[in-house]
């Protein structure tokens, strides 16, 4: 349902703080002619913990009607209030979006039972729901055996791994038959070689092309093709997380001129090292 690239798409924003709704399409845009699978707004790339309810609804509103159907929308939509998530998930919904993209819920680590009654509850929703495992973020980890349960629900169709380990793949693809997609890019092609379909992307924000590429051609078994732009961009993917993501990404898209360079605390910019080392990284890759 979910395969190829899907990109993790920023959120920019204005010199007072609001969306940069401009800003926002012309990169909905550029995804859309380049070729990608899918965008996902308002997930952890899209800063979705510092817009306000009101704001992630309408970005996700903003996002379906800009895909205009020439790509899937996956709403991140999840949370650590499982009422809070249920009425963004039905927003999602009423809005057109293909997806929704539901986190672990962080801080509060509810216990399996939980765990199991707040994703269930969402995909009762009726959308398409791609669970989203990132320990690193969440604090807790969703159990491989508990994925094959919710898998048996319905709506419950792929997991993103976010958690490091390639062979979580091989782990999930041994109990059930879910869509797994990458949530890291340099482990986009070792995981897809052992069963995952695809990646939640952050660098196709700036590559986006390059990334349909890879994933494409590993769907297809080119794997040679896939290695080789692996291997050209995988010091690209490393140097996007020198700092807390989106904090690089959002300052590669502001030195490549689509956006402006502006965070929500508690992020903030790089610092001046920091900044002058992903310039010269982007020219490196010829991108600026």
């Amino acid at each position: 349902m979910f395969e190829g690239v899907y990109t993790a798409l920023v959120t920019p924003f204005l010199e007072d703080g609001s969306v940069d709704y401009h800003a926002y399409g012309a990169l909905i845009e550029n995804q859309i002619k380049a070729g990608v699978d899918g965008i996902v707004p308002v997930g952890t790339t899209g800063e979705s913990p510092t817009l306000n309810f009101e704001e992630h609804a309408e970005v996700i509103r903003f996002a379906v009607s800009e895909a205009r159907g020439k790509v899937k929308v996956i709403a991140g939509t999840g949370g650590n209030s499982t009422s809070e998530a249920l009425e963004l998930t039905q927003h999602a919904a009423s809005a057109g979006a293909d997806g929704s993209l539901q986190v672990t819920p962080y801080y509060n680590k509810p216990s399996r039972a939980g765990l199991k009654a707040h994703f269930e509850t969402l995909a009762d929703v009726g959308l398409p729901t791609v669970l989203y495992n990132v320990p690193g973020r969440s604090a807790l980890e969703i159990p491989v055996d508990l994925i094959a349960e919710l898998n048996e629900h319905a709506a419950i169709v792929s997991v993103k791994e976010a958690g490091g380990s390639v062979d979580r793949v091989s782990q999930i693809k041994a109990v059930c038959d879910i869509e797994v997609l990458s949530g890291d890019d340099p482990l986009t092609l070792p995981m897809m070689s052992v069963g995952a379909v695809g990646v939640i992307s952050v660098a196709s924000n700036i590559i986006p092309g390059q990334m349909a590429d890879l994933t494409h051609n590993a769907l297809m078994g080119k794997w040679s093709q896939a290695a080789d732009i692996h291997n050209e961009y995988y010091g690209l993917f490393k140097g996007l997380f020198m700092e807390t993501n989106p904090i690089p990404v959002k300052t590669a898209l502001a030195l490549m001129g689509q956006m402006k360079e502006i965070f929500r605390l508690p992020l903030a910019a790089l610092d001046d090292e920091q900044h002058e080392a992903l310039e010269r990284l982007l020219q490196e890759y010829a991108l600026i």
